[in-house]
């Protein structure tokens, strides 16, 4: 089977804001995928905060592996009302025009089942530390995903250029 990917919705800033939502996801595909490049206003690095359907329940969990070439990190949240991405947005602190790449792939948004949900990012800063970060997380609902709000942990704007890009895929 070939896998077919629709670009369902993109934004990518031309100002600095403090979320970016993805409403009334049509339930006609099989998996989404998200793919953003972003940059936030303060500090390092943050975390990458996603909010599925307006849940804010303690309905989330995830399991992170992180490494910067140096140290590792990893850890289990369970049962959180905000799932973070850890070290998945590049603070301004950090070199001049990077910015921190996630993909977020969600297979069966539609099935009433809860969700699972894959997530790899990285993170480039040439003056500091580096991260490269897979996440295995689940969303307990059965229901189907219409909405993804995208925010930053510590409350920071996302920095203009920063782009989000949600995409449905078919199987055919």
């Amino acid at each position: 089977m070939a896998a077919t990917y629709e670009l369902i919705a993109s934004n990518t800033l031309s100002t600095s804001a403090a979320s970016v939502t993805f409403s009334s996801i049509p339930a006609t595909y099989t998996d989404l995928m998200l793919k953003i490049s972003t940059r936030v206003s303060s500090g390092v690095a943050s975390s990458l905060v996603y909010k599925i359907n307006s849940d804010t329940n303690t309905n989330y969990s995830r399991i992170l592996l992180r490494g910067d070439g140096k140290n590792r990190l990893s850890n289990l949240t369970s049962n959180s009302s905000h799932p973070q991405l850890t070290s998945m947005n590049q603070g301004i602190s950090t070199t001049s025009n990077t910015f921190t790449n996630v993909e977020i792939y969600i297979p069966s948004y539609t099935v009433s089942q809860n969700k699972p949900i894959s997530v790899f990012g990285t993170t480039e800063n040439n003056a500091n530390t580096s991260y490269i970060a897979v996440f295995a997380a689940l969303w307990r609902n059965t229901s189907a995903i219409t909405s993804i709000e995208l925010t930053d942990g510590s409350g920071f704007t996302f920095e203009t250029y920063s782009s989000f890009y949600l995409y449905g895929i078919k199987n055919s």
